[in-house]
């Protein structure tokens, strides 16, 4: 590396707060579609876009050039004070986008204050405070977000302030102890009612579930255990929240991970893809569900931002332009490359996901894992191959709740040949890491 990229990665380390410990130790001087460059002239395929955001590519034209057009108009004005086009143009698309009959839509800046608003209007509407999440599960990193992660790694000491949350067991088919063996049913929903049972109040507002587990590890729930988990939360006069910050905009094939799954949540939350990019989150809610909010319920200053909101529009545009087809196709394509993997090496223990929303989890065949399910997990391994990627120019991201999972997030926009790219890679990565 040259002297300006070091230093680039020692400034961040030094003055950035917090400390860096996910850092891919790639400074970005300039990206563009699914490629970015380093300080040095290097070019890597980002098959990993940011965790997930720039959906459309990096420095998409069309995206950059509404965003450049309202930063000529105005740049800020407080949605939620002075009306503007932009924000106003996006709630109307978004009532259109959104599944069912989601209609009212809050801006705010981020996946984590979508999912605390979320939660605050769903308390205002039933009235109740008690919410259940996922173990495993991932909201947020503000303290009550933090409440509804089900792992103790990201709370790290903390003490979330909502203290009405039960986790229940999490969809996990690979590590599932409910259904010994590798394939979850629809009968793993059931334990949404034991915990109701044996953990709550009787005072339950929300069920809050990621579609698909991203930093759980691309967990995708088995066929009519989301359809279930919802009928179990209206049986309780509670809401179902689909959390697709990670999930939305295109990522699993379809524009909403719900859509697999012929569900129509009662609130969505939404950021990362949203403006490929630029600092946007929202939450779209039922016509009922939204009207509880009050004048002065809630509010964001930058909420709304209109150059953010240009920019969603511009990449809602070019998601329906080819780019979800391509993230369907590819991701299709991809699935089956991984799952050749899985059955050629002994340390791939299973290969899952959904579009361009891609897992393999690394693992020791040769050691038991938790609870006797499954092979142990193998965080070492699953880091060595990613940096080994790395230096081979392709980056890739490592997750879930054991940090042993690849994960494979590119710009939905990544051809075939460039895909191609990542999976030699990632096999040659294999085959370098095993015996070391």
């Amino acid at each position: 590396m040259s002297d300006h990229t070091n230093e680039t990665i020692e400034r961040q380390y030094e003055e950035y707060l917090p400390p860096i410990w996910k850092n891919l130790n790639v400074p970005i001087r300039r990206a563009s579609g699914v490629t970015v460059e380093d300080f040095d002239g290097n070019e890597y395929l980002d098959a990993f876009s940011g965790i997930s955001v720039t959906n459309v590519g990096h420095n998409n034209e069309a995206v950059v050039d509404a965003a450049k057009t309202q930063l000529e108009e105005f740049v800020h004005g407080c949605s939620y004070v002075h009306p503007n086009a932009p924000v106003a143009d996006l709630a109307e698309r978004l009532a259109g986008e959104t599944p069912g009959d989601l209609k009212k839509t809050f801006f705010c800046n981020s996946g984590t204050e979508a999912v605390e608003g979320a939660i605050k209007l769903a308390r205002k509407y039933t009235g109740s405070k008690e919410v259940i999440s996922l173990e495993m599960g991932f909201h947020g990193r503000t303290l009550g977000s933090l409440a509804l992660t089900g792992n103790r790694a990201y709370k790290n000491g903390m003490t979330p302030t909502i203290n009405d949350v039960s986790h229940v067991e999490p969809p996990y088919g690979y590590r599932c102890p409910s259904c010994d063996g590798d394939i979850c049913s629809v009968d793993c929903a059931e334990n949404v009612e034991r915990v109701i049972g044996t953990h709550t109040a009787g005072d339950l507002a929300a069920i809050v579930v990621e579609p698909v587990m991203g930093e759980g590890g691309i967990v995708v729930p088995p066929t009519g255990w989301l359809e279930r988990v919802r009928e179990i939360a209206h049986e309780h006069d509670a809401l179902l929240i689909a959390d697709e910050v990670q999930t939305g905009y295109g990522r699993t094939g379809e524009l909403w991970a719900v859509d697999h799954f012929d569900v129509v949540p009662d609130i969505i939350t939404q950021a990362k893809g949203i403006a490929n990019g630029l600092p946007l989150g929202a939450f779209t809610a039922r016509e009922e569900v939204a009207d509880a909010f009050e004048s002065g319920d809630h509010l964001s200053t930058f909420g709304g931002n209109p150059v953010a909101c240009a920019a969603a529009m511009a990449t809602i545009d070019e998601l329906h332009d080819g780019i979800i087809d391509n993230a369907r196709e590819q991701g299709a394509w991809l699935g089956d490359e991984l799952a050749a993997l899985e059955s050629e090496f002994d340390v791939v223990g299973d290969a899952r996901g959904l579009g361009l929303m891609r897992g393999l989890e690394i693992v020791d065949p040769a050691m038991d894992g938790p609870r006797g399910v499954a092979p142990e997990p193998d965080s070492k391994l699953a880091k060595r191959v990613a940096d080994r990627l790395r230096d081979d120019g392709v980056v890739v991201g490592v997750g879930g709740y054991y940090s042993n999972v690849l994960r494979l997030q590119p710009p939905l926009s990544i051809e075939r040949s460039q895909l191609e790219r990542v999976v030699v890679g990632v096999r040659s990565a294999l085959e370098t890491e095993v015996d070391r």
